[in-house]
């Protein structure tokens, strides 16, 4: 699960559109009120496909729900845990 209250470069977009329940899924991060996962979406995109042909394929989904699943890997990206001793 991501704390966002730890990353100090996290979007808002994808903290209000990006949800993790262990209900869904197993808990994988999906766009909230979807069972999108957030690895379909990228996998969608690393596959030649815009976020127009992302949503044309899921109507579920908005151009948002695409932005907000890329801001949100690129927080995981970027995330460095501190370990204090």
């Amino acid at each position: 699960m991501v704390h966002w209250k730890y990353m100090e470069h996290t979007k808002h977009a994808a903290i209000e559109r990006i949800e993790t329940n262990p209900k869904i899924l197993l808990g994988k991060p999906v766009v909230k009120g979807t069972r999108v996962p957030v690895s379909l979406i990228l996998n969608l995109l690393a596959h030649e496909y815009t976020p127009q042909r992302v949503v044309e394929a899921y109507p579920q989904l908005t151009i948002e729900d695409v932005r907000a699943a890329i801001e949100y890997a690129s927080v995981l990206a970027d995330f460095k845990e501190m370990v204090y001793a």
